[in-house]
């Protein structure tokens, strides 16, 4: 069903919406793990089944605390959700990530419209090991590990200067391994809360939220 919109030259109203209905069913206290991130990988699994275009695609919100509060949200990649939480990569001196070393807590977002599904996360952060970004760089495609020391993220550039980069960078690492950068690794988001949204017709909508903490290899969670 097409959109239907009024539209002026400054203003566009959106006129109702489609009713929601998952194909997948409902979700209830009941019908999830008591563990969100068990229940986030059965979710992650049902919405690769159904042909969902990027499911790993989420928003992750940030806040800066200077001049004064400030949320910032950007869509980046899930690459590892584990027993200990949701994993991206990125460089560590883009915006995103000089947010996070001032104030290590994040939220993300996951929403997988052709299944009428939704993950929402707010937690702590951590810097993920050394090794495991490395592990991980190493896996990337080459021009993806190039592209890591050319793009220098949340700078203002030149038009040429990253392409110019990219060449420099190419040339240096011809003929061997490109070495991980120094300013480049992952963040890890520690879910202490993990709500899951399943779209119902008449904007009744299932949510089920799981609170709590997540320590070592310890999970307790209240759904």
């Amino acid at each position: 069903m097409d959109k239907i919109i009024e539209a002026t030259d400054s203003t566009i109203h959106l006129l109702p919406h489609s009713q929601y209905t998952s194909p997948l069913g409902r979700v209830t206290p009941a019908s999830v793990s008591p563990d969100p991130l068990e229940q986030f990988r059965i979710w992650l699994r049902d919405a690769v089944a159904a042909g969902v275009p990027e499911p790993e695609a989420m928003s992750l919100s940030t806040v800066s605390l200077d001049p004064s509060p400030l949320p910032s949200a950007r869509m980046v990649l899930l690459k590892t959700v584990d027993t200990r939480g949701f994993v991206f990569f990125t460089n560590y001196t883009s915006r995103k990530s000089r947010e996070l070393e001032k104030t290590p807590a994040a939220a993300l977002v996951f929403y997988w419209q052709p299944v009428n599904r939704s993950v929402r996360v707010v937690g702590t952060v951590e810097k993920v090991s050394e090794e495991e970004a490395t592990e991980y760089f190493h896996s990337r495609p080459r021009e993806s590990q190039l592209g890591a020391w050319a793009s220098h993220q949340s700078t203002v550039v030149a038009e040429d200067d990253v392409r110019n980069r990219l060449r420099d960078v190419s040339q240096h690492f011809e003929g061997r391994d490109v070495d991980k950068p120094i300013f480049w690794g992952g963040w890890r988001v520690i879910p202490q809360e993990v709500e899951f949204w399943s779209g119902r017709p008449s904007r009744l909508h299932d949510r089920v939220r799981s609170f709590g903490a997540l320590e070592l290899d310890l999970t307790e969670y209240e759904v």
